[in-house]
C-alpha cells in the first residue's frame, strides 16, 4: 500500500505561482511514476504532469512552459511548481503514484486562480 499526502493548494491571482508537494509513505519502494492530475467542475480528470523513477517527465500541453515537476527520490516526494497561473488552471489537483502497475491517489487539494 502507498499513502499520498498532498500540500500547497490555495487561492492565487492570475499570473501568480503556487507549489504543490506530495509525499509517498507506506510502501513507497518500487514506485514507477508519480505526478499530478486535476479535475475541474464538470470535467474529467486529466493528467497535468508525471515523472518516472528515472526522471523522465511528461506534461500536458496546456501547462508546458509554466509548470515544472520535480522529484526527490530520497524523500519520496514530488513537487509541482506552477507559475503564470491562469483561471483555467482552477481545479482539484490529485497526486498520483503508480506502483507495480497499480495507481494510488491522494485526497486532492484545491487550486483556485482568480482573475
Amino acid at each position: 500500500q502507498v499513502q499520498l499526502v498532498e500540500s500547497g493548494g490555495g487561492l492565487v491571482q492570475a499570473g501568480g505561482s503556487l507549489r504543490l508537494s506530495c509525499t509517498a509513505s507506506g510502501s513507497p519502494f518500487s514506485i514507477n511514476s508519480m505526478g499530478w492530475y486535476r479535475q475541474a467542475p464538470g470535467k474529467q480528470r486529466e493528467l497535468v504532469a508525471a515523472i518516472t523513477s528515472g526522471g523522465n517527465t511528461n506534461y500536458a500541453e496546456s501547462v508546458k512552459g509554466r509548470f515544472t515537476l520535480s522529484r526527490d527520490n530520497a524523500k519520496n516526494t514530488v513537487y509541482l511548481q506552477m507559475n503564470s497561473l491562469k483561471t483555467e488552471d482552477t481545479a482539484v489537483y490529485y497526486c498520483n503514484a503508480v506502483r507495480v502497475l497499480r495507481p494510488y491517489w491522494g485526497q486532492g487539494t484545491q487550486v483556485t486562480v482568480s482573475s
